[in-house]
């Protein structure tokens, strides 16, 4: 396992960051994994020395806290771990029951820590930007929050770039914690954060830890998995033709190699610049040794333009653009895999 500091802070996590929107309950999705299910890949995770874990109090409605949080404090002492959750989407049907007010992050980290059953989380993260909260009240909570000794750090995750700067002129000015991660989604069918929020996190030394490395399951070849069968939000992130396109080429390199078209598609993640950690969101051992495996994966020239010549510009992938995607045509193929467009080997 590699480890590195995550930005400009003095924070060590390992390169692979276990991701666990798919542990807690099936009655929240049913991909979801149970308390049973979920624990030998924790533990194989751990085993294959990952210390980053990242969770959302969303994930099964608190449910996913409670889980893992009960599996690591079996496994692992928790000094030994990176722990990060993140705040802000809705917990209940009472008014204030999402957003990043004031009381809102406040019962939130409390109810987090309580599911955990831990006395602070390493990272605590706004799970995207709150634009009906003023930016002064919610990372003046967030510092009182690191200041109480309930969160070591600050992150974010899923925003604009320039709402990522408004934040962090807000703490220059007040003197506050800075964020120290942005969790964002970046693979081969998503890349437009790569155009302004990953040069501007390198400027600022905020570290970038990456989620859907594999578009949500297209680029691992499997369209019939339960997830992609029952998750909408696929096909409207990556229902068009380049991302299909996109995944087919993924498919070819991976054939080319011999390997899994998940592990084609994780190496390339890794091997971006500026990008710290990948979440891998395994659903079995077997899953997760692809990733690990992707960590000594390395693409040549003609492999890059492969993957990469299907790419075309689309709307960004956030809160406020769901839906809305731009046409995207494809470049020619070049090379050797001049003759094999259309194939899978």
């Amino acid at each position: 396992m590699e480890y590195v500091r995550l930005g400009q802070s003095g924070l060590k996590v390992s390169r692979l960051c276990l991701g666990t929107m798919n542990m807690g309950t099936p009655r929240w999705k049913p991909w979801i994994f149970d308390e049973a299910q979920s624990e030998p890949i924790v533990r194989h995770a751990l085993e294959a020395g990952v210390n980053f874990i990242d969770l959302a109090d969303f994930y099964s409605t608190g449910v996913g806290e409670e889980v893992v949080g009960r599996i690591v404090n079996r496994l692992v002492r928790r000094e030994e771990i990176v722990i990060t959750t993140k705040v802000g989407y809705d917990m209940g049907m009472y008014p204030n029951a999402g957003g990043h007010s004031r009381k809102h992050i406040m019962d939130g980290i409390h109810g987090s820590l309580k599911r955990l059953d831990m006395d602070y989380v390493d990272i605590y993260m706004l799970h995207f930007f709150d634009t009906s909260t003023p930016v002064e009240e919610t990372m003046g909570a967030l510092n009182d929050i690191v200041r109480a000794g309930k969160a070591r750090y600050v992150g974010v995750s899923t925003m604009y770039t320039w709402q990522l700067a408004k934040i962090m002129q807000v703490c220059e000015r007040n003197g506050w914690h800075k964020p120290i991660n942005m969790q964002l989604q970046l693979n081969l069918a998503y890349r437009e954060e790569e155009r302004e929020m990953v040069p501007y996190c390198a400027d600022q030394g905020v570290g970038v830890s990456v989620f859907s490395p594999l578009a949500r399951g297209l680029l691992t070849s499997d369209g019939k998995s339960t997830r992609n069968q029952t998750d909408f939000f696929t096909a409207q992130m990556y229902g068009d033709e380049a991302s299909r396109a996109i995944a087919a080429s993924a498919a070819r390199v991976a054939a080319r190699r011999g390997i899994s078209a998940a592990q084609v598609a994780q190496a390339w993640v890794l091997c971006r610049p500026n990008v710290d950690c990948m979440l891998v969101g395994a659903d079995t051992s077997e899953q997760f040794d692809s990733a690990l495996a992707a960590l000594d994966t390395r693409l040549d020239e003609e492999e890059l333009h492969e993957l990469d010549r299907n790419y075309t510009p689309c709307d960004l992938i956030n809160d406020y653009t769901a839906g809305r995607r731009i046409p995207r045509e494809a470049r020619a193929a070049r090379g050797t895999y001049l003759e094999k467009e259309g194939n899978a080997a």
